[in-house]
């Protein structure tokens, strides 16, 4: 996330480093879903321990302070001040201070960590009681239930089923779920919607539902996973990770891969290369002392939750806070450096790059003194 979240150039990234612009899967497309897909695998664990204690009340309490938790960190980050990139139309709202009240009709609602904490919440509940066969069977109706809604149901604000609108992101069931939700421009309450579309959101109400979907996956996985040997595993995630990657694929042809609706082909098929690279993970790693290569990365792992909401306070600082002279105006810290490297004879894509590598190389740094202390951060 922090990779493919930080480029030096937003307008030079190499292709598979930037999400699709609507159907499609690029590398960067997998982010997200194997995040979801982990999350399911570490609510296994944190459900086995909490059943072991045997008080539901208090389980039940954890998890849903744990999500609030998660989805208030997530409003704070979009309510910091220089989140916004473009001016957007409102009323001051009567009885406010201006400033006030242009952040609060300028905030948006939905975000990356208000889908994580949803998520997470969704699927603990479902998984506390629920035996494996009773979760698969949910997830089966999830998704089919998301692709007749998406592809039958016809679209209140178009007239049409949605299957005749899907190339359109405005014009789709999710985006008019969305306006009806967060868009309160009407009452004179703002536009709390992803401020490069205004008109649908990436993490929207619906495609969230269909990510909760993700997270039983990992749930299940995690499940099955931890219930044999390492020997017994591998061989399994592999075929089972292949043959979801080729299903969702197949399913693609008639429901295309789409990160911002979260179509259940992309559920399938990301969840089958997630499957596949814990195979990986696992022959590389399982029975041996912790590899040295594996080492930073343990680093992000330690503290995934400093790692997301520091460094995207940091880019929006870097970005929008702090600004030096260049031609053309005043541009941010980000943007500056990466022309001083494209001035050194890079190409702009690579010097984006390399900024963005520089960015992870600092949070590196941050992030394994952390561990070295002993410092860490949870919910």
């Amino acid at each position: 996330m922090l990779l493919v979240n930080n480029p030096g150039n937003h307008d030079a990234v190499y292709t598979q480093l930037e999400h699709s612009a609507w159907h499609g899967c690029t590398i960067a497309d997998l982010v997200f879903p194997f995040f979801l897909f982990v999350v399911g695998i570490t609510t296994t664990i944190s459900l086995t321990a909490m059943a072991r204690r045997g008080d539901d009340a208090a389980a039940r309490a954890r998890i849903w302070r744990r999500a609030t938790i998660i989805v208030g960190i997530g409003v704070a980050l979009n309510w910091f001040p220089f989140y916004q990139s473009g001016d957007i139309p409102w009323t001051t709202h009567p009885g406010l201070p201006d400033r006030m009240a242009e952040r609060l009709l300028l905030l948006r609602i939905p975000g990356v960590m208000q889908r994580i904490g949803v998520a997470y919440l969704a699927a603990a509940l479902i998984a506390w009681r629920a035996s494996s066969r009773t979760i698969a069977i949910g997830i089966l109706a999830l998704l089919i239930g998301y692709w007749l809604l998406l592809t039958v149901v016809p679209v209140p604000s178009e007239g049409v089923i949605g299957a005749a609108v899907l190339d359109h992101p405005a014009r789709t069931i999710v985006a008019h779920t969305d306006r009806a939700l967060f868009d309160w421009t009407r009452w004179g309450l703002g536009n709390h919607l992803w401020d490069s579309a205004l008109t649908w959101d990436p993490e929207g109400a619906l495609s969230t539902v269909s990510s909760v979907a993700t997270v039983l996956l990992g749930v299940v996985c995690g499940r099955w996973t931890l219930s044999r040997t390492p020997e017994q595993r591998l061989r399994p995630l592999f075929v089972v990770g292949a043959a979801a990657m080729v299903v969702g694929w197949c399913w693609s042809f008639v429901y295309p891969l789409n990160k911002p609706l979260w179509t259940g082909s992309y559920v399938v098929y990301t969840a089958g290369v997630g499957a596949v690279l814990l195979g990986i993970l696992g022959a590389l790693l399982d029975g041996r002392a912790r590899a040295r290569w594996s080492q930073p990365f343990i680093a992000f792992g330690a503290n995934p939750l400093i790692a997301y909401a520091g460094s995207e306070l940091a880019r929006r600082i870097l970005h929008s806070s702090i600004k030096l002279r260049a031609t053309g105006g005043r541009i941010g810290l980000d943007e500056w450096t990466t022309r001083q490297i494209e001035n050194v004879g890079l190409a702009p894509k690579a010097a984006s790059l390399a900024w963005a590598l520089l960015f992870l190389a600092a949070w590196w740094l941050v992030l394994s003194r952390l561990s070295r202390r002993r410092l860490f951060v949870r919910v």
